[in-house]
């Protein structure tokens, strides 16, 4: 079980992810839309997009209390 203060760290950790990962949707969708789009960058963007997503699942699991079966 997490400590109080690493349950706040990890709630902060948590909500960058979550402004990181919003903010690479809206840089994503402004380079799909003003062509032509620089596929590279892009096919980086989105991995790192799914690479945040991954790590913000994991932190929201880290922080939820666990349910008895």
């Amino acid at each position: 079980m997490l400590t109080e203060e690493q349950m706040t760290h990890t709630r902060a950790t948590l909500h960058e992810l979550q402004i990181e990962h919003r903010d690479l949707d809206l840089v994503i969708e402004h380079l799909m839309l003003n062509p032509p789009p620089d596929e590279l960058l892009v096919r980086r963007l989105k991995k790192r997009k799914l690479l945040l997503k991954d790590r913000i699942t994991f932190l929201e699991h880290m922080l939820e209390p666990d349910v008895p079966a």
